[in-house]
């Protein structure tokens, strides 16, 4: 038996445990993965209590970057992003630390034939500057995307960001956290921000919008957002949280299990749980 989990605050909305719950039991796996309510400063303490027992821990916000500090070592990317979501504990208590929210991301793009040779994001509009958006930034740079624009609060919040985005030598331009006249022109606009941040901009973001224009909403829950939901209206591509949810969890369940498992098991475990949850 090995124990894994979904560590971050909040965590209550989690539908991690949910989807390598499912990758466990096609894997024929006799795993446990739960959810811990776990803050910044108590994430030492945390893995400092883990036992042999212990494999993986996946992370949410707040913890993608402190997990570095944490760590015993981590991957190239984890280390140039600055930002991870993925623990493993080796058997003799040394933890590695991941980042699967790059190639998540682009996983899921391409699963919508976008970001692929033919069809490489032009101009991007990345909404948030935080870890996430790091991730995203990190993803358009392997991608080649077009130029890039990050919309922060202030360019303070997105320092670390554009910073990652000049050090891989495809520089964004910060915007203020007001609708651009580049955004309605956009071939990608991405939404790192917390639910309700962009409720004020949707309409104004989905003026031009047509079939060719796509949005990458990371948030699952509650789902649609306005944006997402006038984005589709309008007859645009969406793409949601759930995409880059189980599209990342594939890189998880492959670094803690070893193993691969095919990308629908996890999203149909998440859509019916999620369908759950309206219900009630």
């Amino acid at each position: 038996m090995r124990n894994c989990a979904v560590l971050g605050s909040p965590i209550a909305h989690s539908l991690s445990p949910v989807i390598h719950q499912a990758a466990y039991r096609y894997l024929e796996l006799e795993w446990t993965y739960t959810a811990y309510e776990v803050d910044e400063p108590d994430l030492a303490g945390f893995v400092a209590g883990l036992d042999h027992s212990w494999r993986g821990l996946s992370l949410t916000m707040p913890l993608k970057r402190v997990a570095l500090d944490v760590a015993d070592d981590a991957s190239g990317l984890a280390r140039t992003v600055g930002a991870a979501n993925t623990l493993i504990r080796a058997d003799d208590g040394r933890l590695f630390a991941d980042n699967t929210d790059v190639p998540g991301f682009m996983g899921a793009l391409g699963e919508r034939g976008i970001g692929t040779p033919d069809a490489k994001p032009g101009t991007v509009c990345v909404w948030g500057g935080g870890a996430t958006a790091a991730s995203v930034l990190a993803a358009l740079a392997t991608l080649d995307a077009g130029t890039t624009h990050l919309h922060a609060r202030s360019a303070q919040r997105a320092k670390e960001a554009l910073e990652l985005a000049e050090a891989l030598g495809r520089p964004a331009g910060y915007v203020p956290w007001e609708v651009a006249d580049v955004c309605a022109t956009s071939e990608l606009t991405v939404n790192t921000a917390p639910a309700g941040a962009l409720d004020p901009f949707a309409e104004a973001l989905t003026t031009n919008v047509n079939g060719e224009r796509a949005l990458f909403d990371v948030l699952y829950e509650p789902w649609p957002t306005p944006l997402a939901a006038r984005w589709a209206q309008a007859g645009g591509i969406v793409l949601g949280g759930l995409d880059l949810l189980v599209h990342q969890a594939l890189g998880q369940v492959r670094l803690m299990t070893g193993h691969d498992v095919p990308v629908d098991v996890l999203r149909d475990a998440a859509q019916r749980a999620l369908s759950l949850r309206t219900r009630t």
